[in-house]
This record gives C-alpha cells, sequence and structure tokens, in this order.
C-alpha cells in the first residue's frame, strides 16, 4: 500500500474513532468524494458535527458543504449503482444530515451490494451507530440522572413511560454482526483492531441504556403492575453489560441501585412533592 492510501486508511480511522466517541454525526472535511478504489479511498473523511460547525462559523457554509457532497455521491452512485462504498458514504452523509430513515436504506443497499461481504462490519457498526445516536436523543438522553437513587420526583413528560425492546434489540444486532463479519473486513489492522474494540464497548452500552431506560421507567408515577419485573429486567442486562466491559462504571453502579430497589423498595413523587407511588421492597 502506498504512503497516500495509508495516509487515507488513517484518516478514516481518526474519523470512525470521532464519530463513535461522541455520539454525534460528523461532517466531511471540504474535498471532492474519492474516486473508486480501495477502502481507504472510498469511504468519505469526517470532521465534526455539522450543526455544531455551522454555529460556529456562521451558519450556511458547513450545512452547504454536507448538500453538496450529498449531492456528489448522488451521482457516484448513479454511475455505479453496485458499489457498496458509494451506498455507504451517502449513508453516513444522511445521518449527519439528521435523515436517519434515509440513511438506513442507503446503509441496507450497501449491505446488498457487497456479497462477498467484504465490508459487512464497518457498514453494520455504522447502522448501529446510527440507532444508538437516535436513541440517545430526546427524552431518554436524561435517563442516567433519572435512574438513580431511590426516591424520583418527576414532571409530566419528563420520565420514560413506555420501552420498547426492538429499539435496542436492533442497534445490539448490528454491533454484533459488525464483529462477527470483522475477519472478513478489507482494510488495515488498525480499522480492524478499532472496530474490535469499539463494538464490544457499544453492546455494553446499549445493554446498560435499555437496562437505565427499563430503571426509569418502574419510576414514573403511574402505577403499572411491571415495575419489579422491569427492574429485575433491568439488573440482568446490566450484568451483560459488566459481562462484556468489567470496567464500565456506571453498570456497576447501577447494578448496586437496582439491587436496593428490589431489597427495599422505592418510591416516586408528583411534580408537586406528593407521594405518587410506593413499590414495596422483597427482604
Amino acid at each position: 500500500m502506498s504512503e497516500e492510501e495509508t495516509q487515507e486508511e488513517s484518516d478514516l480511522k481518526e474519523s470512525l474513532v470521532s464519530n463513535a466517541d461522541t455520539g454525534e454525526g460528523v461532517d466531511p472535511e471540504e474535498v471532492s468524494p474519492p474516486e473508486t478504489g480501495d477502502l481507504g479511498k472510498n469511504f468519505q473523511e469526517m470532521e465534526n458535527d455539522p450543526l455544531e460547525r455551522a454555529q460556529k462559523e456562521g451558519g450556511e457554509e458547513a450545512e452547504f458543504d454536507l448538500a453538496a457532497q450529498v449531492v456528489e455521491f448522488r451521482a457516484q452512485i448513479e454511475e455505479e449503482p453496485d458499489n457498496c462504498i458509494h451506498h455507504y458514504n451517502m449513508g453516513e452523509a444522511l445521518g449527519e444530515m439528521g435523515e436517519e430513515a434515509e440513511a438506513r436504506v442507503e446503509l441496507e443497499k450497501a449491505l446488498a451490494c457487497d456479497p462477498e461481504e467484504k465490508y459487512h462490519s464497518i457498514i453494520h457498526f455504522a447502522m448501529g451507530n446510527l440507532i444508538y445516536v437516535e436513541l440517545l436523543s430526546g427524552i431518554q438522553s436524561i435517563v442516567v440522572k433519572s435512574s438513580v437513587g431511590l426516591h424520583s420526583a418527576h414532571k409530566p413528560g419528563s420520565t420514560i413511560t413506555e420501552v420498547n425492546d426492538e429499539d435496542y434489540l436492533a442497534p445490539i444486532e448490528h454491533f454484533e454482526k459488525a464483529l462477527k463479519f470483522l475477519p472478513k473486513l478489507n482494510t488495515d489492522d488498525d480499522l480492524v483492531d478499532f472496530i474490535g474494540t469499539e463494538a464490544p464497548s457499544l453492546l455494553a452500552n446499549m445493554y446498560y441504556k435499555w437496562a437505565s431506560d427499563l430503571i426509569d421507567k418502574s419510576r414514573q408515577i403511574t402505577k403499572y403492575g411491571g415495575e419489579i419485573h422491569d427492574v429485575k429486567t433491568a439488573l440482568k442486562y446490566l450484568k451483560k453489560a459488566q459481562e462484556i466491559d468489567p470496567s464500565h462504571s456506571q453498570a456497576n453502579l447501577m447494578i448496586s441501585y437496582a439491587k436496593k430497589m428490589l431489597a427495599i423498595g422505592w418510591k416516586a413523587y408528583d411534580e408537586y412533592g406528593w407521594e405518587a407511588k410506593d413499590i414495596p421492597g422483597q427482604e
């Protein structure tokens, strides 16, 4: 591999690290999309959250740059509709623009255009990360704060009241497949090592988040009858997170809280400070 190709693959690895660490979308460099070739030349180079950059730099330029990239990616897809890397690039760009549904479609096309499964690992990693970021938005983003402690005070609309298992199973499946197809990944060892490290970490985070959301659901002010079951299920997922990543400090802390909740029970209070729910423990 030439020095130029090695540098391009290094840039790709750095962009993926930035995307996974921040949990946010990232913005392409102001360069033209690469022509067809190997992995390092085709996967787009990414930088910062485009919305954050737009706010810092005046707003329109960053958004225009991303839109221009999308136009060029579309042209590449029209020219080579069976090139999985073009669809991957388009999926990543659309995800950065907040077009999650369209991004998923493009990433699915990328998988379909990769019959030899050379890039399945990185595509599944991208799909898992896309869904993971969606789960970290809105009401569910505050779950870590609201799920600690045995007494909770809630305002209407400030706590999770429903947990859909499919929302968590989908990214978990993608991260697992990213690891499954990792031996086939057609790129350098550094990127293989990166996904081999980050995918398990994100898997642990997903099980932790699933558990945290179940605990937050159990602490809503409405008594729905499944509180104990949800906390027991949460404890199972927390132990799964701990099994995957023994150093996951949040999971280790939440295991202690979940056990205490089950042992002595917990209370929930409404926005006016009145006790709304008292769940007895199982001591």
